[in-house]
């Protein structure tokens, strides 16, 4: 190939100037193999539009151009821009206007750390931190909306209603997670009136065991820790799901058949998990007191039928009632929370280990917070 030749191949600017404006023309390969003089270029392009306010870059001779050329030329437009001149492309082929697209220049911010006071320091990260609780909320409540709103189409029109989703759903979320469930309540339920026999002997009072255990287990354990469990089992479930979908744009593809992803993917879980969870909570006190008689029996030589006679006396039906009215709506925190971490998934597997983890960290904070504010309201209306 003679030496003619390769100027052709080398990366060309040719200006003309007229008036205010400059019309500049870009010839041969602008790929990553000629790197070298096609920065060189990209500098002769620049300095060919100094001081021009109307600049027009003519690609027609372009032979060919990949990612890192299409960003070096956008580059010089976006100087140019700033410099106040008007930049416009002209006899791009439709291929490069897609680069030029796609490959644009992007300013990228100083990542380094900025020395401050240790105190602005942490003020800052304490307003950060109060502004993604804030936006949380607001971002909850609209999406609380929407389920309602679904919920209520579906009511108007109950074909709507996926019922085999939600039966689905409820044998994954409530059977598959009843064995889990009861042994840790059963042992709960056990060492809770291990200590309290241990501890009300020195008062001779050993029998108030059962009255510990049937109101701490029905108010508060049996409820609070099956909400634990559940959210750290079926949440990350959900969240990991729904993130996998967002990650295949299966979410997308949902929408552009006509689907609403709220009433095909979010209405049959929340249903299920309301469903579920009181029912998942009332096997947990029969599991828990079962523990507590065992032990009872074994260490207060308590026999089953003073145990039960006893618990009859302790608790009434109020106490009873006390956890059941708490699950679904720990449910809904727990569903309301999976779903929106699970579509608030960006598209890596870190992203996704993100949101999962988020997930099943502020659905446990939830429960325990709306047990505290259940157990203030239990309180202040005597229940």
């Amino acid at each position: 190939m003679n030496d003619q030749a390769l100027m052709a191949e080398e990366p060309q600017v040719e200006s003309r100037k007229s008036g205010d404006g400059v019309h500049i023309a870009l010839s041969g390969i602008w790929t990553v193999q000629k790197s070298a003089p096609m920065e060189a270029a990209a500098q002769r392009l620049i300095k060919a539009a100094d001081g021009a306010r109307n600049v027009k870059l003519d690609l027609s001779r372009v032979d060919k151009l990949d990612t890192a050329g299409a960003w070096l030329i956008d580059r010089a437009r976006v100087g140019f821009e700033k410099s106040g001149a008007v930049a416009t492309f002209e006899g791009s082929q439709a291929g490069y206007d897609i680069l030029l697209h796609e490959a644009h220049y992007r300013a990228f911010e100083d990542t380094r750390a900025r020395s401050t006071h240790p105190l602005i320091d942490l003020l800052v990260d304490i307003g950060e931190s109060v502004t993604i609780t804030v936006k949380d909320v607001i971002g909850g409540v609209a999406f609380l909306g929407e389920v309602v709103s679904a919920l209520l189409r579906a009511f108007v029109n109950p074909r709507r209603f996926r019922i085999t989703s939600i039966v689905y759903h409820i044998e994954s979320f409530a059977f598959r997670a009843l064995p889990i469930i009861l042994l840790i309540n059963f042992l709960v339920g056990c060492i809770v009136a291990q200590q309290g026999i241990f501890q009300f002997v020195k008062f001779g009072a050993s029998a108030f065991v059962v009255d510990l255990i049937g109101v701490l287990v029905l108010r508060e354990l049996a409820v609070l820790l099956t909400s634990i469990m559940i959210a750290g089992r079926t949440g990350s479930a959900i969240t990991a799901e729904l993130g996998s979908m967002k990650m295949r744009e299966e979410i997308d593809a949902l929408r552009v058949m006509g689907l609403d992803p709220i009433e095909v993917l979010v209405l049959p879980r929340i249903l299920a998990l309301i469903i579920s969870l009181p029912l998942l909570t009332f096997l947990a006190d029969l599991a828990a007191i079962f523990g507590g008689m065992l032990v009872a029996w074994v260490y207060g030589d308590m026999s089953p039928e003073i145990f039960a006679a006893r618990l009859q006396e302790a608790i009434g039906f109020n106490t009873f009632m006390v956890g059941l009215i708490k699950a679904p709506f720990m449910a809904l925190m727990i569903g309301m929370i999976a779903v929106i971490e699970g579509f608030a998934v960006q598209g890596s597997a870190e992203s996704l280990g993100r949101q999962v983890t988020g997930s099943v960290v502020k659905s446990i904070f939830m429960v325990i917070f709306v047990d505290g504010l259940f157990a203030m309201f239990f309180a202040a209306i005597r229940y």
